[in-house]
């Protein structure tokens, strides 16, 4: 997850420093899936993480919450 953050924010902030030429950009990050199907795994187990938080904040589940 970690490695995925750092691509992420590697990949957005050298888009970011381009952003003047969105062919630039869409040429930078391919025709493939990849950086979208990235993002999209990345939302997903965001989501999935939130949700385990509130069920052990609740207390439906037992678990050890690291900040």
């Amino acid at each position: 997850m970690e490695g995925l953050g750092r691509l992420c924010g590697w990949v957005l902030a050298h888009a970011r420093a381009r952003s003047g030429d969105a062919s630039m950009i869409s040429a930078y990050l391919g025709s493939n899936d990849v950086f979208d199907e990235a993002i999209a795994d990345f939302a997903e187990a965001e989501r999935d993480y939130q949700a385990l938080r509130r069920a052990a904040r609740s207390g439906k589940i037992d678990a050890r919450l690291e900040s």
